[in-house]
């Protein structure tokens, strides 16, 4: 699949000089833009960055369609390939990190929505039927927006976008709506 996409690039930078399609008998289909002992120094950058060994091909792999796919766009090679591919590589294990690193805070996120930390109770209900109430209470408009907030968690240039109104209509629906439930809220003596 990799051979086949840097394939493709090179076919398109080809095309514009008016040659033909490559053939089928291309030499640099064989080539390996990374000779053993820069392969050897990307496992490494990758591995010393904390990549997991089993994650190590793929690594090596993009770093070789990187260099294809920077050859196939007609741009210069690097005068230094093995510093460039180290360099890629210690990118790719930066990216690897901080990919694990937002799987984590999404895991953590989904745990806290799975094991509510507030205490369970006659106070937690009765302020869950208040909120309740008062939601029902609300006009459709403003209770639309309420839920998709603050239960959907929905930023307001989102809400807008779906619901085909400026941003300014959303904040000031929210604005009303919270106001008439703190009010609610206050009333009932919940908070």
């Amino acid at each position: 699949m990799l051979r086949g996409r840097a394939r493709r690039a090179r076919e398109e930078a080809h095309a514009g000089t008016g040659d033909g399609p490559l053939s089928d008998a291309d030499p640099l289909d064989d080539a390996d833009p990374l000779d053993a002992a820069q392969e050897r120094r990307v496992r490494a950058v990758l591995a010393l960055g904390g990549v997991p060994q089993a994650d190590l091909p793929d690594g090596v792999q993009q770093v070789r369609l990187r260099l294809l796919e920077r050859a196939a766009s007609g741009r210069e090679a690097p005068r230094d390939v093995s510093a460039w591919a180290a360099v890629v590589a210690s990118n790719l294990a930066m990216d690897w990190h901080r990919a694990r690193r937002r799987q984590e805070r999404l895991g953590e996120r989904l745990a806290a929505l799975r094991h509510p930390e507030h205490p369970s109770g006659e106070d937690t209900s009765v302020l869950s039927l208040a909120v309740a109430q008062g939601l029902d209470e609300l006009p459709d408009a403003q209770r639309q927006v309420v839920v998709l907030r603050f239960y959907a968690d929905l930023p307001v240039r989102s809400i807008a976008e779906q619901l085909g109104v400026p941003e300014g209509t959303v904040k000031s629906r929210l604005h009303t709506a919270v106001r008439a439930l703190r009010a609610r809220l206050h009333e009932d003596e919940v908070v």
